[in-house]
């Protein structure tokens, strides 16, 4: 699927609608990083950036113009030369014909245009603190325009911002509600992700190393052209899998233990997020099913619960009691459902939340509450995980059987106008489909 660059277009026309006449935005892409001496990560878009833009390139600038409601990119020029050695760059031409911006110029004329198009305008908008390094260039730039203000026009204006805004107040309630194009591209992350997890339970033997597995899962990745997973794949066996982000993927799996993996993959930008957890031997103890049976059951009532209208505190809460009532029927925790959860016994067991938003981000933007302090209640367009989880370190008032089991069963759910769609649902779960798909 291709990037449809209408959606970046009539997201810039959103935003400049909301920054008004009095408004002025300016965003960055993302840098490059070191690796090492003269290497560098694989470079990744800013995700606000690609969000409105959809141009792949570092050492770039939007400016969203509220006065003129016109959109500028300043960008990289050809370069032949570098080209051979780094690869295509699109130069200001190219990018403001083939991505639809009213102009482009040279990244090296970003103060100039600065300097013109902030007179006229009271409000200036930036991702402060998104890239630390760039926000003097802006409050020195911004300075500089002010003092000249107070003695003469510029541009034909003396008004300038006098208010310095997190454009983020803006842009992450737009990003926390998908499009029909981020849903359609989320659905294949999510696709792929769930086929890794697949091949991984097919995969798994005693005497294999988890790094051997999280192989399995970024072949399956890269095999459907998700180049990159969406963030460190978690392959962790036995005690690891108490540590809630093991990344290190470095120990031989044992027939006795489970293996939780938490893996997702990326697909033009957008975060796939799936945990599973299974027998390496390829059949459940008695104690393992028994835990797992309590996080599965959690997972499927919180999902069945994610829907227009329903309250993020409320699922969580409900998970919590499921999760709490399933340790004191296994009589690892003792007393009262009331006085565990109000003394919060069980955090030893499970310590995370329910579930985060997901999109261009694996730990998505957008918050649980409103500005008002009140529980936001889910909307047909948000994506979010559900990830209930067991994790029972060895521990001297644990029954044996119960040491080192840790379970994490993680889906991603589209809230929808009639209910959700669960976009990881080809994955198995229930412990009977997870271990006929080992045998296979």
């Amino acid at each position: 699927m291709e990037n449809n660059i209408s959606v970046y277009h009539q997201r810039r026309q959103t935003v400049l609608e909301k920054i008004g006449t009095d408004g002025i935005a300016i965003l960055f892409a993302a840098p490059e990083r070191r690796r090492s001496n003269d290497t560098e990560y694989p470079y990744r878009q800013d995700s606000y950036f690609h969000y409105l833009t959809g141009f792949p390139e570092t050492d770039s600038a939007l400016i969203l113009n509220g006065r003129e409601q016109s959109a500028t990119l300043l960008c990289r020029p050809k370069d032949p030369d570098s080209e051979i050695w780094h690869g295509f760059r699109y130069g200001p031409e190219a990018a403001r014909e083939h991505f639809c911006f009213d102009q482009a110029d040279d990244i090296c004329q970003l103060t100039t245009h600065l300097k013109n198009a902030l007179p006229g305008h009271r409000q200036l908008y930036a991702l402060w603190g998104l890239y630390p390094e760039r926000d003097p260039e802006i409050i020195n730039l911004w300075n500089d325009v002010n003092r000249i203000a107070h003695h003469r026009s510029i541009n034909g204006s003396t008004v300038i911002p006098e208010n310095l805004i997190n454009l983020a107040v803006i842009l992450d309630p737009l990003r926390l509600i998908k499009d029909n194009h981020e849903q359609s591209l989320m659905r294949i992350a999510a696709e792929i992700s769930a086929q890794a997890h697949i091949r991984a339970m097919q995969k798994t033997k005693a005497g294999k190393y988890e790094y051997q597995i999280e192989a399995e899962i970024l072949h399956e990745f890269m095999s459907h052209g998700a180049r990159y997973p969406s963030y460190n794949s978690i392959v962790a066996g036995g005690k690891n899998a108490c540590c809630l982000h093991y990344v290190s993927n470095s120990d031989q799996l044992q027939a006795a233990d489970l293996l939780m993996i938490d893996a997702g993959a990326e697909y033009q930008m957008y975060a796939g997020d799936i945990s599973r957890t299974f027998p390496v031997s390829g059949r459940f103890t008695s104690a393992q099913k028994d835990v797992y049976d309590i996080v599965l059951a959690v997972n499927q009532n919180s999902i069945e619960a994610t829907v227009k209208g329903a309250n993020w505190q409320t699922l969580s809460a409900n998970a919590i009691r499921m999760l709490t009532e399933g340790l004191i029927d296994l009589h690892i925790l003792q007393g009262s459902l009331e006085e565990n959860i109000d003394k919060q016994h069980y955090r030893r067991f499970y310590m995370h939340g329910l579930g985060h938003w997901l999109g261009l981000d694996v730990h998505d933007v957008g918050g649980r509450f409103d500005s008002n302090g009140q529980s936001l209640l889910l909307q047909p367009g948000m994506v979010t995980t559900i990830e209930p989880g067991l994790y029972i370190a060895a521990a001297d008032d644990i029954p044996k059987a119960f040491h080192n089991i840790g379970i994490r069963i993680e889906d991603n759910v589209l809230v929808t106008e009639t209910g959700n769609e669960i976009l990881t649902a080809s994955v198995p779960k229930t412990t009977s489909a997870i271990e006929t798909i080992m045998q296979q």
